[in-house]
């Protein structure tokens, strides 16, 4: 397993050791022995969506006491993934980092508490499964702009698909932020 620190501090690159033969492959998408000096949470819930080529979802976050800590890996196809630092403390406040996972490359993204993050699916029929470190709780969960002028986040897309929340998200310089 290859840990490996991303240009925004506590964001964190997990490529898996992949074990192929004629067969197929084996991997170990967790070990909580392995990243526990790198990623010290208690993961309580496993999500998993299937999205279709230009859906974009996000940038999604839960405020605390339910705010979330999610390990992202991509089963099938591909995503555009993007994760903002809203951590007013941070030096990378209002920065992001993206990368593409993949059903290929089978890497995941650690994404802390205290980071907006969303995706852009590149493939039809793309499954994505995260764990989360908190119970989602629809009272908490907000949304920032996928394209917000301040972050400038080149998605490569200009009319992706969107859920009706994603449309009414705030601004990242008014919105309340909690962190």
């Amino acid at each position: 397993m290859i840990i490996e620190n991303t240009n925004i501090e506590d964001l964190i690159l997990i490529t898996p050791n992949i074990f192929e033969d004629n067969r197929g492959y084996f991997l170990e998408s967790y070990n909580n022995k392995k990243l526990a000096s790198v990623i010290n949470v208690n993961f309580v819930q496993d999500n998993e969506s299937l999205s279709q080529k230009d859906v974009l979802r996000g940038l999604h976050f839960q405020s605390p006491p339910f705010a979330q800590a999610k390990l992202i890996r991509v089963i099938k196809g591909s995503i555009l993934d993007v994760a903002v630092d809203l951590r007013k403390k941070s030096p990378s406040y209002g920065e992001y980092f993206k990368h593409v996972l993949s059903g290929k490359n089978k890497q995941q993204l650690y994404v802390p508490e205290g980071f907006a993050h969303g995706f852009l699916c590149l493939e039809n029929n793309t499954i994505l499964n995260y764990k989360c470190s908190n119970y989602y709780n629809p009272e908490s969960e907000k949304s920032i702009l996928w394209n917000d002028p301040d972050l400038n986040i080149d998605w490569g897309i200009e009319k992706p698909i969107l859920a009706k929340k994603d449309t009414l998200a705030e601004n990242f310089s008014t919105f309340d932020n909690p962190f």
